[in-house]
């Protein structure tokens, strides 16, 4: 089923919890344009309310963010089903003098903290947690001290926790990633007035520096545009343009995928907002050719390599995803997600340890398909329907209002 017409896909997810975050640490008043309202993004906000911040999210377009002093909070702090606001809140708690307690739900509690309990730790940090490494997490706030810190895998997530606690540290805070992974924290920290000095996977914060409140323009989300744009370029005929994209380098991965598979995509009207580069993307059908993904590119695709599946699927050859193995540790096992799904419709397609692989083209049919609660495994193969035109029964389909609310009436809109 081929798609025309012209969307605008929600505000960004990382950087609406950035700015809430951040905005909360800064001085002055923050206001959010056009931010994502989803139940990740609520998580934030009751997170950084129960910090004594006053924000004011009653007009739709634009919230508004009172920054200043944190406190300990006077009850549990409950992430939801949110990975950044657990990680990055842990960040700025490990400077809050007194005992703060963070949980989330059924899924967030078997996602890894141990990789942020190490370094906040190393900063000066009390952090005991369930297991050794999973939340709940029990955070002791002391006066930190910057480090030093090697992270084991790329993780923007892991990577802003250490730098809000180094914001606040005394001394020099560096972090060095082993590949560069999302760079929204060190663009909205200097944005609202930090200095950093960043070099390659290498970034250096002085800490106890000043932020001022400013106005944020949220772009909107590349990762949700991202599954419009697989049904446009996997279905011939079709014609699309993604308005106000985020094209961040780091956010951008999934583009440059879907164009070595021969996909019809150019960028226009680009510009700069808030400290962020932004676009309007056109897609148009174009017949897809398998690749590999693989190496230094999969940080920068982790969360849209559910969908890049679905396009490999529809694609000419064999395509292998390699070196994956955090999807295994994500709102679900996102390789046997795909793999179950694919298979419960007749598709070809084998796990590996760290990735898959896809073979191409797949003459699929009608059937059921477990999403595991995850709302990017949901999108995706309500868009392999689409391109497949079968018909797909999803067992959760409210499970996309952690990213995109509204996404199947969106998506309905387009259909040709």
């Amino acid at each position: 089923m081929r798609i025309k017409g012209d969307i605008r896909p929600p505000g960004d997810k990382s950087i609406t919890h950035r700015s809430l975050i951040i905005g909360s640490l800064a001085h002055g008043e923050t206001l959010i344009i056009r931010p994502l309202r989803s139940k990740d993004i609520l998580s934030t906000v009751n997170a950084i309310q129960s910090l004594g911040i006053d924000v004011d999210t009653n007009n739709e377009e634009i919230w508004k963010v009172h920054g200043g002093r944190t406190r300990e909070p006077d009850d549990v702090i409950d992430a939801g089903n949110s990975g950044t606001t657990a990680r990055l809140i842990t960040g700025v708690l490990a400077s809050i003098e007194g005992v703060s307690i963070i949980t989330g739900d059924s899924s967030l509690k078997k996602r890894p903290m141990a990789r942020i309990i190490e370094p906040l730790t190393l900063m000066g940090a009390s952090i005991m947690a369930r297991g050794g490494r999973f939340l709940p997490l029990a955070v002791k706030g002391n006066r930190l001290k910057g480090v030093s810190y090697s992270t084991k895998v790329a993780s923007a997530q892991v990577k802003s926790a250490i730098l809000l606690a180094g914001l606040a540290a005394e001394g020099i805070t560096e972090v060095i990633e082993p590949a560069k992974s999302r760079d929204h924290t060190e663009r909205m920290l200097t944005y609202l007035g930090a200095s950093l000095k960043i070099d390659g996977n290498r970034v250096v914060l002085k800490g106890q520096q000043r932020l001022s409140g400013r106005e944020i323009h949220i772009p909107s989300d590349p990762s949700s545009s991202a599954f419009p744009a697989v049904w446009a370029a996997a279905t011939d005929g079709s014609e699309l343009i993604i308005r106000d994209i985020c094209i961040n380098p780091t956010r951008i991965g999934f583009i440059d995928v879907l164009k070595r598979m021969g996909a019809d995509i150019k960028m226009v009207n680009t510009r700069y907002s808030s400290g962020e580069k932004i676009g309007d993307m056109v897609v148009k059908g174009h017949r897809l050719r398998a690749t590999v993904m693989e190496g230094v590119e999969i940080p920068g695709i982790i969360d849209e390599i559910p969908i890049l599946s679905v396009a490999a699927a529809f694609a000419d050859g064999e395509t292998i995803i390699r070196d994956a193995g955090e999807l295994r540790v994500k709102e679900t096992d996102r390789i046997a997600a795909v793999v179950e799904g694919l298979k419960a419709l007749g598709g070809n397609v084998d796990a590996m340890e760290e990735g898959m692989i896809i073979k191409g083209p797949m003459r699929l049919h009608s059937g059921n398909v477990k999403t595991f609660g995850d709302h990017r495994i949901a999108m995706a193969f309500y868009i392999l329907s689409k391109v497949a035109d079968i018909d797909i029964n999803l067992d959760d389909m409210e499970c996309v209002d952690v990213s995109y609310p509204g996404f199947f009436k969106a998506m309905e809109a387009l259909s040709d």
